[in-house]
């Protein structure tokens, strides 16, 4: 054989592993360079697919691919792989390093001692420039695993919203997580209160004949001791359960091999536990153990809300806990609606990436955040960010807007009521203080809250205690608070509208965000983003943005910030109808106010000032007075009308001593 050309191989399988896609296009190419060199029948690559299973991907002498997935014992069964029936030749060689091994890269022959030195260096290079390749395919496939977990959990949700016995739907569940997770066979069992005795709740994927399966069977003391254990995994039946206890007949009965075990947590306890089972061993692994909790979470959660509407039939009482369950259920999908790439914190900028830095390092305390910045300029995604990266982050993340909601409605949303607190409360609700919980308190456009909420805010910051609205009892509250404002509190606090020790407790730390327009490189990323979002549920698309178009959003100074840009783009896909977004789709106009100098003559007329001149006080007086005749009393859009804020409005009814009656 003439001596080989390793700088032309190793040249040739540094391009390939740069073009390929995946392995499945990298190794039939990789086999056809190498023949050229080196003497062989099959080429084996085999990548490290979780801790407890691989991929093999061989090369036929006819050139055929197989790929097929395994599972291994220990890290000897890659780097020693057993020799086959016709094998009397072997090179083989580790792809990585130490801990960094991503598998094994092996060729053999029929014939003996075929297999040179020369030939085995070459192989070693080859498996470092195929290191990166297998790491990059592994990364693909764990992202593509993440995605249909996340779409199994979103399309669980779907199928669980209308149910009402989670045993009507449990197939169209299993076939749901089946995407995720694979499994033969899934069973719901449940307790006894007394926790002697289970049954199971419900089952698919077998049929089993016998009638006392489904009836109540005692539970032994070993099978007790395991009520409250934390998830595990069973990698083979036979070995690890005793047959004749409680689980080992039910499984037998089942004839599976493998397991993989969570407990199903109700708000008052625990119900049962959600077994997926295999009919082969070893199947599961530790790594499907978070994904199965998810499952577990939302059958608890959907299980739970059955019982309280059930309940809720019987007794008005079981009202309060069904609607903290809703607002869990609520949170919950909004957290997997951020995972799945929603409400995403999109922008490369200097000033944006900086306040994403200072977000990240204050997430990890318990520190309370007050987030400025102009209308629209993504608050709620920065708390939403902080949520994320705090140790809070598997609670709820609870959200209010300050500003939307009158100050008697503010207080009773904010901190609950009692049945009869004030006309209308029919039955206690809790507050958005105890729905939050163990989790993170979103307090939007809080510059706009009355005085009296300051108030009783401040004492929740101070003592981390409440009470509800008609209620002597005392309760702690475990939140994080995160709130948000558009205004200037200085000058609010300057004008007695809003209390500066409260402002010193909700801004411990403060993060100032920059309007889009001193972020002009994020623009074209987030209008992409949002026609991505916004185009994939309309009937026909956009093909995309114009280059005249994107000069047009990048040149706008958009004074409604991301918010209007989003606003902006959702109208432009509509008139798109299918086709490039242009320049004559995006609503660009900057809303103006009329000039001073305009309403001046429109309110005043041409005349001069009289010479002995005008009392300013008593002429805001009496607009306050037309502006809370003309809104027919309403104080949000009096306070529009006036160009003030509701705080503002009210503090100049109070400087006047306008009494409700003489303001009408």
């Amino acid at each position: 054989m003439p001596p080989i050309d390793s700088s032309a191989v190793l040249a040739a399988v540094a391009r390939l592993a740069a073009e390929a896609d995946t392995l499945t296009e990298l190794v039939p190419r990789l086999a056809a360079i190498l023949r050229e060199t080196i003497p062989f029948e099959r080429l084996h690559v085999l990548r490290l697919d979780r801790a407890d299973s691989i991929l093999l991907y061989v090369v036929r002498p006819d050139g055929e691919l197989q790929v097929t997935g395994h599972r291994i014992a220990d890290a000897a069964s890659v780097t020693n792989p057993p020799v086959s029936t016709d094998e009397r030749s072997r090179m083989i060689s580790t792809v990585g390093r130490g801990a960094n091994v991503h598998g094994a890269l092996w060729l053999t022959s029929s014939q003996l001692d075929v297999f040179s030195d020369a030939h085995q260096a070459l192989m070693d290079s080859i498996a470092d420039l195929l290191a990166l390749a297998l790491q990059q395919d592994a990364t693909r496939s764990t992202e593509s695993l993440r995605r249909e977990r996340i779409d199994t959990l979103d399309r669980l949700l779907n199928a669980m919203a209308e149910a009402l016995d989670i045993r009507h739907i449990f197939a169209e569940v299993s076939e749901s997580v089946r995407a995720g997770l694979p499994h033969d066979v899934l069973v719901l069992t449940a307790w006894a209160e007394d926790g002697k005795s289970f049954r199971v709740y419900a089952m698919t994927g077998a049929e089993v004949d016998d009638p006392d399966f489904w009836t109540p069977t005692m539970l032994t003391e070993e099978d007790r001791e395991l009520l409250h254990r934390e998830p595990y995994v069973i990698e083979d039946i036979s070995e690890e359960i005793t047959p004749t206890s409680v689980r080992g007949r039910m499984l037998a009965q089942l004839g599976v091999r493998s397991a993989l075990r969570v407990p199903l947590p109700l708000i008052t306890g625990v119900f049962g536990s959600l077994f997926f089972l295999a009919r082969d061993t070893a199947h599961f692994s530790e790594s499907d153990l978070d994904f199965a909790r998810r499952v577990a979470d939302l059958l608890a959660l959907a299980l739970s809300h059955q019982r309280l509407a059930e309940a809720a039939r019987r007794d008005a009482a079981a009202r309060e806990t069904a609607a903290r369950l809703e607002a869990r259920v609520a949170t919950l999908t909004r957290e997997l609606e951020a995972q799945a790439g929603r409400r995403n914190a999109v922008g490369q900028s200097q000033e944006w990436k900086s306040v994403l830095v200072q977000a990240a390092r204050v997430a990890q305390t318990e520190t309370t955040v007050l987030l400025t910045g102009e209308s629209g300029t993504g608050k709620e995604v920065v708390a939403r960010f902080i949520h994320q990266g705090s140790h809070r982050k598997q609670g709820p993340f609870i959200a209010i807007n300050c500003a939307a909601l009158p100050d008697q409605l503010l207080e009773s949303e904010l901190f609950g009521y009692e049945r009869g607190a004030f006309t209308g409360a029919v039955a206690a609700k809790p507050g958005r203080i105890e729905q939050a919980n163990g989790g993170v308190l979103f307090l939007d456009e809080v510059g706009e809250m009355a005085p009296a909420v300051q108030a009783k805010l401040l004492r929740v910051l101070e003592e981390r205690e409440f009470q509800r609205l008609g209620s002597t009892r005392v309760s702690h509250a475990d939140i994080r608070v995160v709130a948000a404002t558009n205004r200037d509190l200085h000058a609010a606090i300057d004008r007695g509208e809003f209390r500066e020790d409260l402002y010193y407790r909700l801004g411990v730390f403060e993060i100032a965000l920059p309007p889009l327009r001193d972020r002009p490189d994020d623009i074209l990323e987030l209008a992409d983003e949002f026609l991505k979002e916004i185009g994939s549920t309309v009937g026909k698309p956009p093909s995309g943005i114009s280059d005249d178009a994107r000069a047009q959003l990048r040149a706008y100074p958009w004074p409604g910030n991301v918010r209007e840009l989003r606003n902006a783009i959702e109208r432009a896909v509509i008139l798109a109808d299918g086709g490039s977004i242009e320049v004559e789709h995006l609503p660009l106009t900057s809303p103006r106010r009329p000039s001073a100098a305009a309403v001046s003559d429109a309110q005043l007329g041409s005349a001069p000032l009289p010479a002995g001149g005008i009392d300013l006080a008593d002429i805001e007086r009496s607009l306050v007075v037309k502006a809370l005749a003309q809104a027919r009393h309403n104080k949000t859009r009096a306070a529009k009308l006036l160009g003030l804020t509701r705080a503002q409005l009210y503090s100049r009814i109070d400087k006047y001593g306008l009494m409700e009656t003489e303001s009408r």
